[in-house]
């Protein structure tokens, strides 16, 4: 951005900055935040990235003393204790108060862009040693992991311990009760109901947090031959959906808060409570997170009586919503695929495949969260856009 400042002057008594740009655009920007963001040695620290001005000293009725222009591509002011701030047009211009700027501005730090989908889904398939050793193709899988939801990583080994390199090329993975990874596989005396052979509803994984985990990796070990189809829903799809078809039970999930339960031993012994809302919604009432898993719903329910039925009519509508066939999507992992997620949006299960005497179908599972991934993602976005 090479946008230079046609002219600059104060407003409102000096509580505001106007800026007219020379493409004939306008910023206004108020004084407490310019004085808030000096970018001066004393008061942000560079290395750091960080504010160094604490917020005691702080004028919260501050107007600017004077404001200068000394050349188009920055602007001088000088406050009243003659402080005096610079800032650069490229920094102004990029965090302009108008709208159009601030979501230009939540699209670059968030990639807030959504693809939905339902049984019609184009799966992104990229080479896990692609993305292992190639920055572009890195960031191809981490864009369609945050704008579609789920990706799927093909070609890596059979044996345990991929994704434990996975989660070196993200940062790191996310420890839980289950340990760094967890291995799914049918097992005697199954502190899981994942841990057995029998048909897996739709759910996210781990709602008992406080904080669920925000990603999810499956690495596909061994396949049985028979049954064991893994599907997956876009569980924003369906809230958009369940919303306009029934506004009453979107807004009945969106405020009960549900009781959840996980108690056993594994990576070490556990007992964990929670109570979290079926649908999260933002301050626009649009889903941003779905905690819904049915194997670790209590049967504490800490709600009156009467609001009982109504909430079971209402989590009907969306399961019914969910395993719709227009919905979902059901697909087979072969050994060495990887398929990741969205543990916040994405809702998983699977079809349940025949016991036997022995092992025959071995997932390796890991969490990461989406700071991590969020990260990462912003990371590889600046190396590989840099080399263009």
């Amino acid at each position: 951005m090479s946008l230079g400042i046609q002219k600059v002057e104060a407003q409102d008594a000096g509580h505001f900055i106007h800026v007219e740009w020379e493409d004939g655009s306008e910023s206004r920007y108020p004084c407490v935040w310019l004085r808030d963001n000096c970018q001066c040695p004393h008061c942000f620290l560079r290395s750091a990235g960080a504010r160094r001005l604490v917020f005691e000293d702080l004028d919260v009725n501050i107007v600017v003393k004077e404001v200068t222009m000394p050349d188009r591509k920055k602007i001088s002011i000088t406050w009243p204790d003659e402080h005096a701030s610079e800032y650069e047009a490229e920094w102004l211009k990029k965090r302009c108060f108008s709208e159009e700027a601030r979501a230009q501005m939540r699209e670059d730090l968030f990639l807030t862009e959504c693809h939905h989908w339902g049984s019609d889904l184009r799966l992104p398939q990229i080479s896990f040693e692609e993305v292992m050793y190639n920055d572009a193709s890195a960031y191809k899988w981490l864009c369609a992991l945050k704008k579609v939801g789920v990706a799927l990583l093909t070609g890596a080994a059979t044996r345990q311990g991929e994704l434990i390199k996975l989660g070196h090329r993200i940062g790191f993975l996310r420890l839980t009760f289950y340990g760094p990874t967890w291995q799914v596989q049918d097992k005697a005396d199954a502190n899981n109901v994942a841990y057995t052979t029998g048909k897996l509803c739709f759910h996210t994984d781990y709602p008992v947090l406080q904080h669920p985990p925000g990603v999810q990796f499956l690495h596909c070990i061994k396949q049985t031959d028979s049954g064991g189809e893994s599907e997956v829903v876009d569980g924003f799809h369906v809230c958009n959906k369940l919303k306009k078809q029934n506004p009453q039970a979107y807004q009945i999930l969106a405020s009960t808060a549900v009781d959840y339960t996980d108690v056993g031993v594994d990576y070490c012994d556990f007992a964990v409570q929670c109570k979290q809302r079926i649908i999260d919604v933002d301050s626009r009432g649009e889903a941003v997170r779905i905690n819904y898993n049915n194997a670790t719903r209590d049967t504490v329910f800490d709600i009156p009586a009467e609001k009982v039925r109504p909430f079971y009519a209402a989590l009907k509508e969306f399961n019914d919503l969910l395993n719709s066939s227009e919905h979902k999507f059901t697909y087979k992992l072969k050994p060495g695929d990887i398929m990741t997620f969205d543990n916040w949006r994405v809702l998983h299960g699977r079809q349940s495949y025949p016991s036997g005497p022995e092992v025959t179908r071995h997932l390796e599972g890991a969490y990461a969260d989406w700071d991590v991934v969020m990260s990462r993602l912003r990371l590889l976005r600046n190396r590989v856009l840099n080399k263009n």
